[in-house]
């Protein structure tokens, strides 16, 4: 049996601007897609702490070092810049499998505070 785990999340990213004629995706600084061990293309989940909306879209590879963390397309109806949100990757894994996920927390710069295995 297959089991949907959380495999890697970044807490507490700070929108810093949203673009809604952009086709489509969320626009994260490269830094931090390395720090989380997620991929440009990545479907992920994201959790708007601020107002509650939750959606699915992928990642594409922002300038590393920005901070940025851009919601493009449909997606921008979703949350307004300063909105706090949660990006979580998850994987399919064998039942028997165990998983340390790796947690990514930035400050309010979206900097990175801290940097685990779950």
């Amino acid at each position: 049996m297959l089991r949907k785990v959380l495999r890697a999340k970044i807490h507490q990213a700070k929108v810093t601007r949203t673009d809604l004629n952009y086709e489509g995706s969320l626009t994260l600084d490269h830094e931090l897609l390395e720090a989380a061990d997620m991929a440009p293309f990545e479907q992920v989940q994201v959790y708007n702490i601020s107002n509650g909306h939750r959606f699915e879209t992928y990642l594409i590879k922002g300038e590393r070092g920005s901070g940025e963390v851009c919601l493009n397309g449909a997606a921008a109806h979703l949350a307004k810049p300063d909105d706090l949100i949660i990006i979580a990757s998850y994987a399919l894994l064998e039942e028997a499998e165990s998983i340390n996920p790796k947690i990514v927390i930035l400050d309010e710069e979206n900097h990175i505070k801290a940097a685990k295995k779950g």
